[in-house]
């Protein structure tokens, strides 16, 4: 009896020591994932241990690390006990896996097992609600975690944090954090990067006050998370996170290194990017990618190649986001020779089948390519197109001009299951915008509003931008009143549309509305402001804006340069423009072309041809735009021979085909000169088929040089090309009274009368003392009108005292630009110049009366007539009468 019992405690003592071993094993092996660790689990069933529940879990882990979660779930199936632990194991591996569809339903057979959860189940639930953006079954938890006294717990309330973020829920998410206890490290960073992903930066930087005051300490992903806000409030916040980084000793890695470049890179400050990514040796692909996409984002594409050569020659691989972001810059310039060449890179490296990099490829050819043969071949070439891929097909056949393309693909991509994200819905509502279709707009508003996608930023600004592009302001302003958040982009997609409807004062006034919202004006926004000053000749404005560029730093932007340029030069200040266009570092094209159009436009027609002449020297390339302006510029200098020249130069020499507007010019040049016959051959002989604006130009010189049988004919053409036309029916009488036929003029003017068209007055307006002040011919609403008159009368009284050589016609005795010249003499000091700004071209007695006044006063009368600037200066004007 005492040997059995001696047998039976030495073969415990066994299996307990093989117990031990067994689980030591295990546990050594799931802690470095070996898979050799599962040759225990057969021992473990002949030993009779398989009822073990921690050496189970232990194996549980094992398969799952290193066989994957089909054995694991096997293996689950098959444990003959399961705790809170084997639930949570299995479920946390689907979890990793991201197949979180199963890992919730794992969660709801536990619940049915009577399995209470604990912290760490709870916490991979809502890692899968959070990615599944399943917002009532994460209230649901939430629920369960206040009832079970899980609310307080720092981790649940991160993941939970995490979640209401991504379901755009920050209120919901602060309320979470401000309920736990102090909170640790991840809490606090959790919550700042919910703000910064709400695009509340300032918000998440007084949070980090708010974290450094209750003494939690910041990690590595704290700082990553204020880089990003410090990305988009500007560089003095970048440094001081950057400053209190270093002041903290928090050690500079490469995750660190590279959202510092990131940052800098936003704020334009690439020297102090490239001077961080410096600072250690230590670099990986990321850090590459974001110098790469550094140098792009501040337009510098020649260093964005360098760079990406120097990290191929460092030995480190480029990945597809270094290709894609190479193959966005070749987008945004244009550059279907650069996006080639790294097309064919990508081919070596295997990377054609990446869904990113033919995302970009497509992008690539859209833009581009004037085809877009190679941008459908890259699309089909994708396996698996996924919405980034089919957005940028629908952007791209808009961009071409095939908006029912864009349309029948957008209904295809939702015919497959896959949902539209922001910038599809911004795509296709570009497209609607160019077909100028609001039942279409409208329609997709309704189907915004429907998926709740009416909250987005994104598609909120596309709304906006869409309304207004249409006309119909009124809807956008409310698109703007109903959207949670607005940003700079809101504000300058309905300024800019306002200005391109010619409402410049209105476009203005939405700085007001900016300062109001708190949202701060970044480059393209102070550009479109400068245009609408520019516009209505706001000098006061278009000075209070230069300074502002200069005091916030947006001076730096080439857009913003250009556009102080442009307003100088339009307003006829041509020494500040050309001191502005001294400052620009690195001149591009429209930089050029907004000096040239300064000075052709003022009358300094030598000066602007050997701008042009100065622009090809430094290796400017000219484009279209600049050819318009040579030409603007020979015409109104009389240089026909020079302008005839320049006009075949742009085939033969710099391989640009001459659009419809260039043979407008060209046949502008010829009328102007008298050369009536070549215009006409210039007409029959060019590649377009002639537009109104063609008529119209040959019929203007035609009542220039009293040619009436060309100028009826052309009257006669543009007529039937469009009746609704009154512009031809008045030159057309103009011509007439020009040649002493009174009786046909009459005959003109009633032809436009019975078919029911008037002719739109003419305005004028000049700015005194931050007032806009208009003028339309016989208006008598001024309300200092009568002096107005009282004016004109003496100046013309002063005129035949003097003996010019005037006469007083008095059907044009109060045209618009007379009753701004009277009323600028009247309401400015005495050797103020006058600027007026006039929609419609100047009549000649007009411009004869303001070279009159000058000589008799000493003033400068600045008069913008469209494009061109008349400067009258002691009875002479820069137009020198061409």
């Amino acid at each position: 009896m005492l040997c059995k019992t001696v047998t039976k405690t030495c073969h415990r003592t066994e299996l307990y020591r093989f117990q031990d071993i067994c689980l030591r094993v295990v546990s050594l092996c799931n802690s470095k994932s070996l898979k050799e660790g599962v040759c225990v689990h057969s021992p473990i069933i002949k030993m009779g241990l398989q009822d073990d529940m921690y050496l189970n879990n232990n194996l549980l882990s094992l398969y799952a690390k290193c066989f994957g979660v089909d054995h694991a779930h096997h293996f689950f199936d098959e444990m003959p006990c399961k705790d809170v632990v084997s639930w949570t194991g299995i479920l946390s591996s689907y979890v990793i896996n991201e197949n979180h569809e199963q890992a919730l339903r794992l969660f709801d057979s536990m619940l049915n097992s009577s399995q209470y959860p604990n912290e760490f189940t709870l916490s991979s639930v809502l890692r899968s609600c959070s990615a599944l953006g399943e917002f009532d079954y994460g209230t649901l938890i939430q629920a369960y975690m206040i009832k079970n006294g899980f609310h307080s717990n720092p981790i649940l309330a991160s993941a939970l944090i995490d979640l209401y973020s991504k379901c755009n829920c920050t209120k919901e998410a602060y309320k979470v954090f401000e309920c736990v206890d102090g909170g640790d490290t991840v809490s606090w960073t959790t919550m700042i990067s919910s703000l910064v992903q709400a695009q509340k930066w300032s918000q998440a930087l007084q949070l980090y006050i708010r974290m450094i005051e209750k003494k939690v300490p910041p990690n590595e992903f704290t700082f990553v998370k204020l880089l990003a806000a410090s990305g988009s409030l500007g560089s003095s916040y970048g440094k001081l996170v950057h400053a209190h980084m270093i002041l903290l000793g928090i050690e500079l890695n490469v995750i660190l290194k590279t959202a510092l470049v990131d940052m800098y890179s936003k704020c334009h400050r690439m020297e102090d990017a490239v001077k961080v990514s410096n600072q250690t040796p230590e670099r990986d692909v990321f850090l590459w990618t974001a110098i790469i996409s550094g140098f792009i984002q501040n337009m510098k594409v020649k260093e964005a190649i360098a760079a990406l050569s120097e990290m191929v020659m460092s030995g480190i691989v480029p990945n597809n986001f270094s290709y894609s972001t190479i193959l966005n810059a070749s987008s945004s310039i244009l550059s279907l020779e650069l996006g080639e060449q790294v097309h064919s890179r990508v081919i070596k490296a295997g990377l054609e089948d990446d869904i990113s990099v033919g995302n970009a490829l497509i992008d690539m050819y859209m833009k581009c390519s004037n085809l877009i043969d190679n941008a459908l071949r890259v699309f089909r070439g994708v396996t698996s197109p996924n919405v980034i891929t089919w957005t940028s097909l629908i952007a791209g056949f808009a961009k071409h001009g095939f908006e029912e393309d864009s349309f029948r693909s957008f209904e295809e991509m939702r015919a497959l299951g896959l949902a539209p994200n922001s910038f599809t819905l911004s795509s296709i509502l570009g497209a609607c915008s160019t077909m100028k279709s609001h039942s279409q707009t409208m329609k997709l508003h309704g189907y915004i509003i429907k998926i709740k996608a009416d909250c987005d930023i994104v598609v909120g600004n596309a709304l906006v931008d869409a309304y207004a592009g249409l006309g119909m302001v009124d809807e956008a302003r409310c698109v703007i009143r109903k959207m949670d958040h607005r940003d700079a982009i809101t504000y300058t997609s309905l300024a800019t549309r306002i200005n391109q409807m010619g409402y410049h004062d209105r476009a203005l006034e939405i700085i007001k509305y900016m300062n109001k919202d708190d949202v701060k004006m970044d480059g393209f926004s102070m550009s479109s402001f400068l245009s609408a000053a520019a516009g209505l000749g706001s000098m006061k404005a278009g000075m209070q804006l230069h300074c502002f560029s200069v005091k916030s730093g947006l001076r730096c932007w080439l857009s913003v340069s250009n556009g102080v340029v442009d307003l100088y030069g339009k307003c006829g200040c041509i020494h500040d423009a050309h001191r502005a266009f001294g400052e620009i570092t690195e001149p591009d094209v429209a930089s050029w072309n907004g000096w040239i159009s300064g000075l052709a436009s003022n009358g300094y027609i030598s000066s602007a041809l050997s701008a042009f002449e100065d622009m090809r020297l430094v290796g400017v390339k000219p484009d279209l735009v600049t050819f318009l302006l040579v030409l603007f510029a020979c015409s109104h200098g009389g240089l026909v021979d020079l302008g005839l020249e320049y006009f075949h130069s742009m085939r033969e020499t710099h391989g640009i085909a001459p659009q419809l507007d260039h043979y407008v010019c060209l046949i502008d040049l010829l009328g102007r000169a008298g050369q009536l016959e070549e215009a006409m051959g210039v007409i029959k002989t060019m590649p377009f088929r002639p537009d109104a604006l063609i008529y119209k130009t040959l019929l203007s010189a035609s009542k220039l040089h009293g040619n009436v049988p060309l100028g009826e004919d052309m009257a006669r053409q543009g007529i039937d090309l469009d009746p609704s036309d009154p512009a031809f029916y008045i030159l057309l009488a103009n011509l007439y009274d020009r040649s002493g036929r009174s009786d046909l003029s009459e005959k003109a003017r009633g032809l436009m009368r019975e078919r029911g068209l008037t002719k739109n007055p003419c305005q004028s307006w000049m700015e005194i003392r931050n007032q806009i002040h208009h003028f339309t011919a016989e208006d008598r609403s001024h309300p200092q009108i009568n002096q107005i008159h009282e004016k004109i009368e003496s100046l013309m009284t002063e005129f035949k005292y003097r003996g010019y050589l005037y006469r007083d016609n008095r059907d044009k005795s109060y045209h618009s630009e007379k009753l701004a010249v009277a009323f600028g003499l009247l309401s400015t000091p005495s050797k103020a110049p006058i600027l007026i700004i006039k929609d419609m071209r100047i009549c000649m007695d007009c411009h004869y009366f303001v070279m009159l006044v000058t000589e008799l006063v000493d003033r400068e009368i600045i008069l913008r007539e469209g494009n061109r600037v008349h400067s009258f200066k002691k009875g002479n004007c820069s137009c020198r009468g061409y």
